[in-house]
């Protein structure tokens, strides 16, 4: 089985749009939504089966007893995150605020405070005949590259023998998700945009793949709002040895596509031809 990863510099691009046509292409039987922070594959990616969620335990966080707690103040004093308030008699810990330290715990004379685990997200796992794994960081939380890698890890355990291509809808930029959901691909498409910025988050995002030596494609989207720039990623593209894979135009269609909640890959337009087009170049890049 090949695994497809799809990134981008930024928000916005067309990354998740991408994703979702190459899934139909395919006929993909594994398929993740790595961006935790804000997954939307679902919305336009068909789903099979009833959902089987289990908690994402992340960090510790700080719990105050009541029963124990005098009301001492200490706490409070040396809590560097301001995540403690008074309620009433006691003190309660702010679990948006906490950082879980332990410092709390540690200065606390009576041994109200403990460290708890949190569960920071929920992980989500559809099973028909093909596999969608997906999750939901929680507002706050940390530990999003532990969560990715548990998506993946779903994934993958959960597909069938007979898949041959996974595809991987990552996180934009190039933070701890993005690095988390590289590991394992055989192939990281980069959606860019034909801008100042999206030449330089293409640059950003090509410098953090090849510190993992990950194989590279790289394809422009709404090209011909940008022609000049466009040139100017394909010459970087050929200077730095990394696939041009291909050019999407901007077409009104697509935009009705996603409102629709289906993918460009069942409609009829100019974009959807290129997007066949990169499909197939990336086909022969993963030799499949």
């Amino acid at each position: 089985m090949k695994r497809l990863l799809v990134l981008s510099g930024k928000g916005g691009t067309g990354k998740t749009t991408v994703s979702s046509s190459f899934i139909d292409f395919s006929k993909a039987k594994a398929v993740a939504d790595c961006d935790v922070d804000a997954p939307n594959l679902h919305l336009i990616t068909k789903t099979e089966g009833e959902p089987q969620n289990s908690d994402f335990t992340g960090a510790e966080k700080a719990v105050i007893d009541p029963e124990k707690c005098v009301s001492c103040g200490a706490c409070v004093k040396n809590c560097r995150f301001d995540a403690i308030k008074k309620c009433g008699d006691t003190y309660q810990v702010s679990a948006y605020a906490c950082e879980g330290c332990g410092v709390c715990a540690y200065v606390c004379p009576e041994a109200a405070v403990s460290m708890e685990e949190d569960v920071a997200g929920t992980l989500t796992l559809y099973k028909g005949q093909s596999v969608f794994s997906t999750a939901m960081l929680k507002m706050g939380r940390g530990n999003s590259g532990k969560l990715v890698t548990a998506v993946k890890f779903a994934m993958l355990k959960e597909a069938r023998e007979d898949t041959d291509l996974a595809v991987v809808d990552g996180s934009p930029g190039i933070g701890c998700p993005v690095i988390a959901s590289m590991s394992g691909m055989d192939l990281v498409l980069i959606v860019a945009e034909p801008s100042v910025s999206g030449k330089s988050d293409l640059m950003r995002l090509v410098d953090t793949a090849g510190a993992f030596e990950m194989k590279l494609a790289v394809c422009v989207n709404k090209w011909d709002t940008n022609p000049e720039k466009t040139a100017e990623i394909e010459a970087y593209c050929k200077e730095q040895g990394i696939s041009f894979a291909g050019k999407i135009p901007y077409d009104k269609a697509v935009s009705a596509a996603v409102n629709s909640g289906v993918s460009v890959a069942q409609t009829d337009c100019e974009a959807r031809d290129a997007l066949m087009q990169i499909y197939k170049n990336v086909r022969n890049e993963l030799n499949i």
